[in-house]
């Protein structure tokens, strides 16, 4: 089965249990605010199964991503690659991408540089061309 890029619009059952193991300190009230117009939950699944997911807050032609994930049996597979291109492919309004992080976690500054994200304080930023 092929890894496919969704924006969740609903949780089934097999999905509040992924995103468990996703983001194991969250529960549905925190992820039930994501699912409107605004706000989004991009996942990676593979076998009906989520192995990675980020939250978007989209505000006019920027979008704010959070909570990057990519379970841990999961990494370095191109996962996290692979669903912040299919997020931005998904967006093409968007113009300006950024994640906010307090953490100086070395291996997601690498990752963030990797995705064509820079350096910005207190975390990462994207600005593409709409042509």
């Amino acid at each position: 089965m092929k890894l496919t890029i969704e924006r969740v619009r609903q949780f089934s059952a097999q999905d509040l249990i992924d995103l468990g193991k996703i983001w194991p300190q969250q529960n549905l009230e925190a992820w039930q605010p994501w699912l409107s117009a605004d706000h989004a939950i991009f996942a990676a699944r593979f076998n009906d199964r989520l192995l990675a997911a980020v939250k978007v807050k989209i505000s006019g032609k920027t979008a704010e991503l959070s909570d990057l994930l990519v379970r841990e049996v999961t990494r370095r597979r191109g996962v996290g690659l692979y669903l912040l291109e299919e997020v931005q492919r998904q967006l093409p309004e968007i113009d300006r991408w950024a994640l906010y992080s307090a953490d100086n976690d070395k291996l997601l500054d690498a990752f963030m540089q990797a995705c064509g994200f820079v350096v910005i304080p207190d975390g990462w930023q994207r600005e593409q061309s709409l042509s």
